[in-house]
């Protein structure tokens, strides 16, 4: 088998030749046809992720087709195709994940390789109108995505939500699932042209959160927010705690902008809003996901493709967020 490893820190990604995997009791071999690229491999990349473990195989998101399984599994897993679910011993609360969940790609081996080997309970029926690329792009950042907006944040029919920083995968697939859900949905980006694409997609209207006052000129267009969903917390969280409806939920699941320079708690009790963290999703979650993109015939957004050999390429053209959607690995050399 071919698998890209990421051998240490300062060190680019090199795709080499590996023993062929077998199957432990539990476990089965899917060949991989594609993979999907997340920031958690950027970042790892770059040391800004705990706990990093080399030398591995990133990569969280994969599809493909079942060549073997472990004594213990049901030979009727063997010859369908799979897709991935990305997490790894979520545990029995499904309000939280428990101390051993992990996702996969580091330290377990992930999916930038041509087969990966994976618990039988990570398996679950690629959908059948979803390409392997578009199939690639939705584990990870589709779950993050579907519990933020649905289990979380609880989204319903009619209600307006605004969903920061468009164009990354999870942004572009809560977009996706809200519009679906029947929701008013705005953005902010900085990008003129990927406000653009979010509106082709159902957005009603985006704001550069750059521009000062940005916030009031939401407010007065189209009203407080029933939902925020937001990934970057920093200095601008003031702003969503802010344009939030009275009875809102803001729910993040990331802080790429760092703390949040001050919290209005005022505001937050005053308005009786609820915060709300999220991670990933669990299992569950994910077959729920993979639910509704079948019922709505929702397509990921794919911006552009890569081979396996060029992984490190498709890494590091994440450092400045060029993409609207997502990036994906051919696996198939």
């Amino acid at each position: 088998m071919q698998a890209v490893v990421f051998s240490a820190m300062g060190q680019a990604m090199q795709c080499i030749e590996r023993p062929e995997l077998v199957p432990g009791a539990g476990q089965a071999i899917v060949q991989l046809q594609a993979a999907g690229l997340n920031r958690r491999d950027y970042w790892i990349t770059q040391g800004k992720y705990p706990n990093i473990q080399t030398p591995t195989v990133l990569g969280s998101d994969g599809t493909g087709t079942v060549t073997q399984v472990g004594t213990d599994v049901s030979p009727s897993w063997l010859g369908r195709r799979v897709i991935l679910y990305p997490g790894l011993d979520w545990g029995p609360n499904p309000a939280a994940q428990g101390p051993l969940f992990r996702v996969l790609g580091m330290p377990d081996d992930g999916t930038f390789a041509t087969s990966v080997q994976v618990p039988i309970e990570s398996l679950f029926d690629k959908p059948t109108h979803l390409s392997w690329q578009e199939a690639a792009a939705l584990p990870l950042a589709g779950v993050t995505a579907y519990r933020a907006l649905i289990v979380q944040g609880e989204v319903r029919a009619g209600q307006s939500v605004l969903i920061t920083g468009i164009g990354g995968g999870v942004a572009t697939f809560a977009l996706q699932f809200a519009v679906a859900a029947g929701a008013e949905v705005w953005v902010t980006s900085s990008s003129t042209r990927k406000i653009q694409h979010a509106v082709s997609l159902g957005a009603r209207d985006g704001f550069d959160y750059r521009r000062d006052g940005w916030d009031r000129e939401l407010l007065e267009r189209c009203g407080p927010m029933d939902l925020v969903i937001d990934s970057a917390g920093g200095s601008g969280y003031r702003n969503l705690i802010r344009i939030a409806a009275p009875g809102g939920r803001l729910v993040s699941y990331g802080s790429t902008a760092g703390r949040p320079a001050e919290f209005d708690l005022f505001k937050v009790f005053w308005k009786q809003l609820k915060v709300i963290g999220s991670t990933m999703g669990s299992p569950d979650d994910f077959a729920a996901m993979l639910d509704m993109v079948r019922h709505y015939q929702i397509h990921p957004v794919v911006d552009q493709v890569f081979s396996l050999d060029d992984a490190a390429t498709a890494v590091a053209h994440m450092a400045d967020s060029p993409q609207f959607g997502k990036l994906v690995l051919n696996c198939r050399i």
